[in-house]
């Protein structure tokens, strides 16, 4: 059952843990390894899982693939929290998999930044509007990577109907600042750049944070979450120091080891995920892999 808005504000200001997407040796979907990743990350207190986001590739797949995703994670949850699918690509695709999307059961949707080099701020509230319409009306949370488009296109796109959060994806605290400020005060706005910008994110008004984390130390991610809403700022900056190194793999090769760095973890827990997809970079380096297993052997993940 679809969330309202209302409810969806209260969970957006959780973590939003984004899912791997599973390959087998083929490098076809293979849904099922998600299993123990879904059951760790709930048991930890993950408020609510996110299908066909960046750090599950959602642009390495095919519309199927993606609309597949959501069905299947949808049944893996089983009703143990609300799952948020990702939506996007051109107008037609979004909507067919918005539509599917809702059919399977997501509670809400969240809405990538459309990356088409001719993109009108006055047509992404088109496109917004069409994704809404072909979900029959989900909540939903927008995806902001690119905030050059001005405050004033933001606060269109958040005065959208069933618009109920912004996850923010770029460094930028101010910019965050005058958005919240320029908006309706209903919005969450989440921190979209995981836990290493949670902290400044939250002390400008942001209220929860994107994971990829979740899906290889959710205990981590948790205790991150209730440092910073216990308001323990440093609490919050040592735990995030402690996690440095698996955040800088992931960040090398302009950004383009973050998932390779997830499921590289996750080989290294029994959990293997296979590969990534082209353009993503697989595998690690051999100096990349040894500052990983540092990092997990160092906190306890693997021996």
């Amino acid at each position: 059952m679809a969330l309202s808005k209302a409810d969806l504000r209260g969970v957006l200001s959780g973590i939003s843990g984004i899912l791997v997407t599973p390959y087998d040796d083929n490098g076809d979907l293979a849904p099922a390894k998600l299993n123990p990743i879904i059951d760790r990350a709930l048991a930890a207190g993950v408020h609510f899982p996110v299908v066909n986001g960046n750090t599950g590739e959602f642009y390495a797949l095919t519309t199927d693939e993606a609309i597949t995703m959501a069905k299947s994670v949808t049944e893996m949850l089983d009703g143990r929290a609300p799952m948020l699918a990702g939506i996007g690509r051109g107008v037609r695709d979004a909507c067919a998999l918005a539509k599917a999307s809702a059919e399977a059961g997501a509670e809400a949707l969240m809405i990538h930044q459309p990356p088409d080099p001719f993109v009108a701020p006055r047509g992404v509230v088109d496109y917004i509007k069409r994704i809404a319409d072909a979900s029959g009306g989900l909540p939903m949370m927008l995806y902001l990577r690119n905030d050059t488009i001005g405050t004033k296109a933001i606060s269109d796109l958040c005065a959208i109907e069933g618009v109920a959060g912004v996850k923010w994806a770029t460094p930028n605290a101010m910019k965050l600042s005058e958005a919240i400020n320029a908006c309706d005060p209903d919005i969450v706005w989440v921190g979209g750049l995981a836990e290493t910008w949670a902290p400044a994110f939250y002390a400008v008004g942001a209220r929860g944070f994107t994971s990829g984390l979740i899906n290889v130390w959710p205990e981590r991610s948790m205790a991150i979450h209730a440092a910073l809403e216990g308001g323990d700022y440093a609490k919050a900056r040592q735990l995030i120091h402690d996690m440095a190194a698996f955040e800088e793999v992931r960040a090398e090769e302009m950004n383009g080891t973050n998932v390779t760095g997830v499921k590289a973890a996750l080989k290294l827990l029994g959990d293997d995920c296979g590969a990534t997809r082209p353009p993503s970079a697989w595998p690690l380096t051999d100096t990349q892999h040894e500052k990983l297993v540092g990092f997990m052997r160092q906190n306890n993940l693997v021996k």
